[in-house]
This record gives structure tokens, sequence and C-alpha cells, in this order.
């Protein structure tokens, strides 16, 4: 009954300068988080060919977005426990920590390392941002700030594909400094956080869902291990295959399983009879697909295809970013305005699938001013529905579901992440060997400048098959952005809660009016603790006041009598001013 008190009780209202005070906190940290990680993308290639071990350019990759994907969930259900703020500092002493070792790796695999750990701390940083923003703003006014988040995501996008190429370009620096630049950002953004973020202490069901978590995790790295080594590593028709695909499914059913009987599971069932929860979790899922499959692989077009610098090609992403910078903050502001929000995930998973197909007609002579066209519909895209997909789902949650909700649909964006890497990677893999001829040299995934460098009948050929290949990739994205555009199609367009703007200041209840209404409040609970077996339409009222569970309706509403209108009974006549003399004089009678 603790989560149900809480969840009943008025919660503080927060100024908009005080919202801001709080995400400068949350986006310096985003920002961090989100810069190193897309600081490598461009990087990547240069990194793998230095260290070797070019077929695990997708595990590089991956690592970070399984890792953030197993973990998103956890993460909401823990600061349920430990507290919005506290989780957050460690989330980002977490990324920081790993990014250093990411930075210091000596061989690919204490890279993966260090890459799997930065998503541990990427995923709880992203989460509990939209967490903590759930907290403190009405979904009405969430636009707004939703499109601050997503101005962030476009400045770190923007700004980490330049900054990687920069830094591997640049002599003396290196790559090493992709990871390392985050460093100053985090300590700064720890500061911040420290002192802005205030958020009030809330009891909440301290129990932890300890054997979700575990199936959970199992299900996503076994059909991660699937997806990025099938075909490559072990063939698809292997006693290796087989396994993987049996441990991911029993451990799927083992998760409902545990998550039916656990007390307090990370991700409640009653999450999956909400609609909004299921095709914006759905919706999350396809989108996260497409963004980072095309945000991974792209980068490998531009310098292996084109012949692009680290540099050139972090210019060349430009009008993706930029495009989606500005249709996040554009919509998120319209949103405020209107409280009208379902058009945007409509248009944004519709140019989402053309963006990809535009791409999947790219060759190796498109001009850089096709490339660009077609990535700023790709960003315009998914500027308009990532954001608004969190709003749509927490819009349709309860006050008592909302961490459980964010990080849900977090979750399945991250997992759509992995299994995108993942998946195009195995694809573009088969698709390369499969389209060189017999006998030819087989391509290089991680190093850009020895394909550039090889003879010209064979380095042709290995530019036609990588470009035949990334064609089947962003193909393939193509029905699965559609499968996402038929999600949010289906949504129901709820109203957003919260005003747009603050309602009028009205007068003060009068004395009477504070008194007359508690005493009303303690008769209705009084009827309801006295209702015998009879059908009561009184009882059914104050039944409905309850979250749906398995209790009677009689149980239900009594819990509503003894939690919520017996402590604002004595909550109101408590705030009622002093009577003044006369009426006392007069017996407290309004003459």
């Amino acid at each position: 009954m603790a989560g149900q008190a809480a969840a009943a009780s008025p919660q503080k209202q927060y100024t908009h300068r005080e919202v801001l005070e709080v995400m400068a906190g949350l986006m310096l940290a985003m920002l961090t988080s989100m810069l190193s990680t897309s600081v490598v993308g461009t990087a990547l290639p240069t990194i793998v060919g230095e260290l070797g071990g070019q077929d695990q350019y997708s595990w590089v990759a991956s690592a970070t977005i399984l890792t953030m994907t197993v973990s998103t969930p956890l993460w909401g259900k823990l600061s349920d426990v430990f507290g919005r703020k506290r989780l957050f500092q460690v989330a980002l002493a977490v990324f920081v920590g790993a990014s250093l070792a990411a930075g210091l790796s000596q061989n690919m695999g204490q890279l993966i390392a260090g890459r799997a750990l930065q998503g541990v701390g990427a995923g709880g940083l992203g989460a509990l941002a939209q967490v903590i923003l759930g907290d403190i703003v009405s979904p009405r006014e969430r636009g707004r700030y939703s499109g601050y988040m997503g101005a962030v995501f476009g400045v770190s996008t923007v700004a980490g594909p330049l900054l990687g190429g920069f830094l591997v370009d640049a002599e003396m620096l290196g790559w090493r400094w992709c990871f390392y630049v985050g460093v100053p950002l985090a300590v700064v953004a720890a500061v911040v956080v420290q002192k802005v973020l205030k958020l009030p202490h809330v009891k909440r069901d301290t129990r932890i869902d300890i054997w979700g978590a575990t199936t959970i995790t199992a299900g996503a790295t076994s059909l991660m291990l699937l997806l990025t080594l099938g075909g490559t590593q072990f063939a698809w028709n292997s006693p290796w295959t087989y396994a993987l695909a049996a441990v991911s499914l029993v451990s799927l059913a083992l998760a409902v399983l545990a998550e039916r009987t656990a007390g307090n599971p990370i991700l409640p069932p009653r999450l999956f009879r909400n609609r909004t929860f299921i095709l914006t979790s759905l919706g999350s899922l396809f989108v996260g697909v497409a963004m980072f499959g095309a945000m991974i692989y792209l980068p490998q077009y531009l310098q292996v295809v084109q012949g692009m610098s680290p540099t050139d090609s972090g210019l060349m992403t430009l009008p993706m970013v930029i495009t989606l910078f500005l249709s996040g903050v554009i919509s998120g502001k319209t949103v405020t305005r209107t409280g009208r929000w379902k058009i945007f995930p409509v248009v944004g998973m519709l140019l989402v699938t053309i963006g990809l197909f535009l791409l999947s007609r790219l060759h190796v002579d498109s001009s850089p001013w096709v490339i660009g066209l077609d990535m700023a519909v790709l960003g315009t895209g998914l500027g308009l529905t990532m954001q608004m997909l969190i709003l749509a789902a927490q819009n349709g949650a309860e006050v008592r579901d909302m961490a459980s909700t964010t990080s849900g649909v977090s979750f399945f964006r991250s997992l759509g992440g992995a299994i995108g890497v993942a998946g195009f990677g195995a694809i573009l893999t088969n698709r390369l060997y499969a389209e060189m001829p017999a006998g030819s040299a087989r391509p290089s995934l991680g190093s850009p400048d020895e394909i550039q460098a090889l003879p010209e009948p064979v380095k042709h050929l290995v530019l036609e098959a990588f470009t035949r290949g990334l064609e089947t990739v962003f193909l393939v994205g193509v029905p699965i952005a559609l499968l996402g555009f038929l999600a949010v199609v289906f949504l129901k367009e709820l109203p957003l809660r919260g005003g747009a703007t603050p309602p009028p200041a009205a007068p003060p209840p009068s004395r009477d009016d504070l008194v007359l209404a508690g005493l009303l409040l303690e008769l209705v609970a009084q009827r309801v603790e006295r209702v015998n077996g009879r059908p009561s339409a009184l009882l059914t009222a104050v039944a409905k006041m309850a979250p749906p569970d398995d209790r009677t309706e009689k149980e239900r509403a009594r819990a509503v009598a003894r939690d919520v209108l017996r402590p604002t009974s004595r909550a109101l006549i408590a705030q009622a001013p002093p009577a003044p003399a006369k009426d006392l004089v007069t017996g407290g009678i309004p003459q």
C-alpha cells in the first residue's frame, strides 16, 4: 500500500526555473554518455584496424548496446529502491570508469569489455534522465523539455562524429582520446547534479526482482550472441545456433513466469495489459533497429566505399543529425502548445521507412548531395519519433509505474538497436563474402585505408560487393520500419495530463469550505467501511480510485478510504484557518 499511497499523494510542483536547473544536470550527464558513444562511430574502423580482429567489428558496437539494453529496466527498478539521484550518480561513475578502461585497452578483448561496461552506465543515464523528467514535469509540459533532450541527442550526434574524426586524424592525440574526452565533462556533470538535483524522498517497495533481471539478461544476451556469431563463427545450421536459440526462448519463458510471480517485478505484467505501452514499446523496438543500424554502418559506407577520411565522414553525417535536432525541438514545442502528439511519430516512422529505402539505393558513384538528402530524411523521421514515444508511454502510465514504463520503453529501443547492429552486421558480412568472386581477396571491414590501397580491379570488386551488402542491410530495414509505422498508427491519442499554461490563481477556499469538504470525505469513508454485502454504487465508485489488482471491490474501496480519503479529510480540516472572533460568538455559523 506504500506505493499506492505515494502515487495518490500530491507531488511537488516545480517552477520552470527549477525544472531547467534539474535539466541542466541531466542533459550534461546525457551529453557525456552520448558524446562518448557517438564519437566512436567514425573512429571505429581505424580502432579495429589497429587492434586487429576485424571480424569482431560488430561486437565493439553491439557490446555497448547489449549491456545498455539488459541493464536499462534494472536501473529503473533500483531507482525506486535507492533513489533517483543516488542511482544517477552511480551510473555516471560506472560510465567514467568504463571509458578510462576502454581508452587504456591493448587488445580487442579489453576494448569490448570496456565498451560493455560503458553500456551499463549509459543505460542508467539514459533511462534515469527520462524517469526523473517524468517525476517532475506533467506530460503536457513534458513535450517542451523532451525537445531539450532531443537537442542534447542532436548536439552529441553532431559533435561526436566530427570529434571522433578529428581525434583519429590528429597525430598527437589518436583514437584513445575518443574515450578520454568524456571524463572532464562527466566530472562537471557530477558537480552540477549534486548541486541542483533535489528530489523528495518517496517511500517505495524495496524488493528487487533478481530472477526477472537474470532471465531477461540471459534471454537478451543469448539472442545477441546468436545474431552476432551466427554465419561467421559457426554455421546457421549448427548445434550452437540451436543451443543459443533454445536458451533465448527458455529464458524468455522463465522471464514471463518470474515477472508474473515477483512481488515487485522489473517489468510488471500489468504494463503489457496497457495498449499504449505495448504499441510504444514495439515502435521503439523498430526505431532502435533503424537508428543504431544506420549510425553504425553509415560511417563504413562513407569511409570504405566513398573513400572519405574519418573527419570528412563525420561532416557528411551533418544533414542527418541537424534535421534530427530541429525536428525533435520543433515537435516538442508544438506538442506543448497544442497538446496533440500522435501525428509526429506517425509521420516520423513513415519518413524513417522512406529514408532507409533511399539509403538502400546508394552506390559507389552516389554524389554527396544525394547522400546528404537521404540522411536528412532519416534524421527528420528519427527526431519526430524517438522522444514522442517516451512521452506517449509516460502519459498513458499510472504514476506508480512511471519508472518501469520509461525504462521498459527504453529497454525495447535499446533491444532494437542491439538486434539491428548484430543482425545488420551478420547480413553485411555474409552478403560481402557471397558477392566476392571465387579466389578474390576478402575485404577487411575494419581497415578502410587497406581497401583503398588495393589494386584497381580488386578494389572495384570489393567496393561493389560492399555497396551491395549495405544495400541489403538498409533494404531489410524498410519492412522493419513499416512495422513500426503500423504500431504508432494504432496508438490512441490520449489527452496529455497537465495544462499548457498555469490556470489563473483561484481565490483561497474559505474555512467553511475546507471544513465541509473534510467532513464530507470522512462521511464517505465511514459509509464505505460500513457497507455490507449488498451492491453499492458508492462502493463501486470509490473502488475505481484504486489501481486494478486481484483484490475484491470491497477491499480496494476500504483501502482507498483508509489511505486516501481519511488522510485527505484530516489535512483539509487542519488547513482551515482559525474561526474569527465574531464566528466564535455565534457558534461558527456564518451570518
